[in-house]
């Protein structure tokens, strides 16, 4: 009975220096990537909240127009820092199994170069729309003519903006392509 006991105290003991090594590392890095994610996206929203609701610019209209652009601007910031926290946390995970992520890091600098050149227009069109944003040109419930469109702005988005026509007509208008911006709904 004695000699059981002591096995079974041995292999217990076993199992707790194994759990103890990588899966208790793996469980704190997931942890810690979770706690950081939702306490990120609770702060994002409350300075989002705040910025949405100030009157920073006093005038008709002006609060909804603000927020609109709060909402579009935390969206943004929110899938930057959790896209963020992930690949770290995914990258810590992967070094605890042992994979070298040497190789993949210095590979990844020849990759974004390639994908940077074909993804200019993409990038192009994020910039213009958040210089969009920034400087409140356009938003939802404006009278604009954008090139051959015109109409009302339904959705001002990072990449895209939608207008409907007098005709009913839905045009989505990729940012970058926007030159030129006519603004009947703004006033001096």
């Amino acid at each position: 009975m004695i000699h059981y006991s002591r096995h079974m105290s041995e292999r217990t003991q076993a199992i707790l220096d194994w759990f103890n090594g990588a899966p208790l590392r793996v469980i704190s890095i997931f942890a810690i990537a979770l706690i950081s994610h939702i306490s990120a996206k609770r702060a994002i929203a409350r300075a989002i909240a705040k910025l949405a609701s100030a009157d920073l610019k006093p005038g008709p209209g002006v609060v909804a127009r603000q927020a609109e652009r709060a909402r579009t601007i935390g969206s943004v910031l929110t899938s930057f820092f959790t896209i963020f926290i992930w690949v770290i946390a995914g990258g810590m995970i992967a070094a605890e199994f042992g994979f070298d992520l040497g190789p993949v890091i210095a590979s990844a600098g020849i990759v974004g170069v390639a994908l940077g050149l074909g993804s200019q227009t993409l990038v192009k069109d994020f910039l213009s729309g958040i210089f969009l944003l920034a400087e409140d040109q356009f938003g939802v419930g404006d009278s604009v003519k954008v090139g051959d469109v015109e109409g009302v702005v339904e959705k001002v988005g990072l990449r895209v903006t939608t207008i409907r026509d007098s005709q009913g007509t839905l045009w989505y208008q990729r940012n970058g392509e926007i030159l030129v911006v006519g603004n009947k709904s703004q006033k001096k």
